[in-house]
């Protein structure tokens, strides 16, 4: 399942959980919108050993800023509360599913 994440909760979120997938969006953006069954899908295939969240640009200017988030979709990955890579635009499932195994040493 999806996590839906604010400013207020964006960093505890990558730092209570090893390893952190943060989809920045807005909701008027259709690649964003075609990207959200690919991370419902790993969502499921990850669960337990890797937090997919969600972080709307466009009420959470803050944090997008402080990671220089300037298109959307934007994938933010996040090993032990560190940026580790980004991805930007409508990415596969298995070029994300890469990276997830590369963050879990797998």
């Amino acid at each position: 399942m999806l996590q839906s994440i604010d400013n207020d909760s964006f960093d505890r979120t990558i730092r209570d959980n090893e390893v952190v997938v943060v989809d920045c969006y807005t909701e008027w953006c259709s690649p964003c919108r075609k990207l959200i069954p690919t991370l419902e899908s790993l969502a499921d295939r990850y669960q337990g050993r890797v937090t997919i969240a969600k972080l709307d640009i466009g009420t959470n200017r803050e944090t997008s800023q402080r990671f220089g988030v300037m298109s959307v979709p934007a994938l933010l990955y996040f090993k032990n509360g560190e940026l580790s890579s980004r991805q930007t635009g409508l990415v596969s499932e298995s070029h994300i599913a890469e990276n997830l195994t590369t963050l879990l040493g797998e």
